[in-house]
């Protein structure tokens, strides 16, 4: 397939120190717990100063806490005129949790924004503290609704398969994250990159090689080391979003997490991976 991603090939930071935004600051309706830690990780993201992480911070916060701060975020950052393009599943490898010291995956949003196309110089300013992750996303055709979605209908609902990079990041002090602070902190995203799009019928992700490539670092990974098949982690996705009232809708992105573990990226660095099947995918820090 010809197809490609419609995004921005360059990302202009906001200002250390600039403003926050006015939505930030209008009143809520949801939980003032909730949307004050919601405002407390946006402004760490605004300003590039990490925080303490929330598990030690507020002890008594649990998952749907977690959940609920990053909905109330999602919603400040639509307010001001972002768009939703799709969801991002995490830490679904062993290598991922193991190196993030959790033993759950964790969801988030992708907005427009956070959205280009192979080949972007993104700004290094605009992170915090990022690294890079090897993923196979998945354009969707049709919805799916949760709970009980299958392997079989997340594959039958599948339209197309593109090699990605997720640039992560943590607005977490030195990534010392939990479930918590990772879920509340938009599941540590950052940027996703994607390349050609290729049709979901000619593909066996779960038996893709995958290598990544920063610098002199070299990382090896398969699509089977996420869940099992990286489908799985769409239909847990599903089920998750069901929990909230929420689907997968046609048209959405889905990065169903690393097939290997992330390795960090710096300003001047260029982060390269190649896929069987799929070809090869790449971003640079400027």
């Amino acid at each position: 397939m010809g197809m490609r991603t419609v995004g921005r090939t360059m990302e202009e930071p906001i200002p250390s120190g600039a403003p926050l935004p006015t939505a930030l600051l209008e009143a809520s309706a949801m939980t003032p717990h909730h949307e004050a830690l919601a405002r407390l990780l946006w402004h760490a993201e605004q300003r590039r100063e990490p925080i303490e992480p929330l598990s030690s911070t507020f002890p008594e916060l649990e998952l749907w806490d977690a959940y609920r701060v990053q909905a109330i975020g999602r919603r400040l950052r639509t307010a001001e005129g972002e768009e939703l393009r799709g969801w991002k599943v995490g830490l679904t490898s062993a290598a991922m949790q193991e190196m993030m010291g959790v033993d759950q995956p964790d969801g988030g949003y992708l907005l427009e924004s956070m959205v280009v196309n192979s080949g972007a110089q993104l700004r290094a300013e605009r992170f915090v503290q990022p690294r890079v992750e090897a993923e196979i996303a998945f354009l969707l055709k049709s919805g799916l609704q949760g709970p009980g979605v299958t392997r079989e209908e997340v594959l039958e609902a599948t339209q197309a398969f593109a090699p990605a990079l997720e640039l992560i990041d943590s607005r977490i002090a030195q990534w010392r994250i939990g479930i918590v602070d990772t879920v509340a902190d938009n599941a540590s995203s950052g940027m996703a990159v994607i390349g050609d799009w290729h049709d979901a019928e000619d593909v066996r992700v779960e038996e893709l090689d995958v290598c990544l490539t920063i610098g002199p670092e070299i990382v090896r990974g398969r699509g089977d080391a996420v869940l099992g098949h990286p489908a799985e982690a769409v239909a847990w996705l599903a089920g998750t979003l069901a929990q909230s009232g929420e689907r997968l809708e046609p048209g959405d992105i889905v990065l169903p997490g690393s097939v290997a573990r992330a390795v960090p990226i710096a300003a001047g660095q260029a982060a390269y991976a190649t896929f069987d099947r799929l070809g090869e995918v790449s971003v640079r820090l400027v």
